[in-house]
């Protein structure tokens, strides 16, 4: 998938939740709008998507309020008075948090800062037809031809469950006229 085509779909996504693309680009970019998909071609060739990707209005729409959030809490290592009364250092494991907040957005904002490819930390978050097959071609191999080696010991994690399928034709934002 290119950067164009993943920038139509994200900018999409967020239309759909409240973002006014087209006013956004004047105002931010202050280049006169001709369609939205020159807009989209501008911001790919220029890398000019960084200033749409961390504009907090984007963001906002981008990660609704209250939509439940999945982050990993990093390890941790911190000095504290033990019962006895010696000080000891204490080690904390990295682990997975789930959380519902409405400030979800700015979460997703930091963590898109310290991402390497904020366009490859968005793709996270969305639900492309090239993962989706990957996906069903993976669980259709297992139940094709199951191993016939040791019983598989249950998994302990969750499994992501496979979204819904990707629309073919054109983004709602790109086929309505504008004025």
């Amino acid at each position: 998938m290119t950067r164009a085509e993943l920038l139509k779909i994200v900018v999409g996504r967020a239309r759909t939740n409240g973002f006014e693309f087209r006013r956004w680009y004047t105002a931010r970019l202050g280049v006169p709008w001709i369609s939205a998909e020159a807009a989209l071609t501008l911001l790919e060739s220029q890398r000019r998507y960084y200033a749409l990707l961390f504009s907090h209005e984007f963001a906002e729409s981008f990660w609704k309020p209250g939509s439940e959030i999945t982050f990993e809490v990093p390890h941790s290592s911190f000095q504290r008075r033990m019962a006895n009364g010696t000080i000891g250092t204490v080690q904390r494991k990295s682990y997975t948090r789930r959380s519902a907040r409405a400030d979800a957005w700015r979460y997703h904002l930091k963590e898109m800062a310290l991402a390497e490819e904020p366009l490859r930390y968005i793709r996270k978050y969305l639900n492309v037809e090239e993962d989706l097959t990957e996906e069903i071609e993976a669980a259709t191999a297992e139940t094709v031809a199951p191993k016939a080696t040791k019983p598989a010991a249950k998994k302990l994690t969750r499994e992501k469950p496979i979204a819904k399928p990707i629309p073919t034709d054109k983004p709602k934002f790109l086929r309505r006229p504008y004025p």
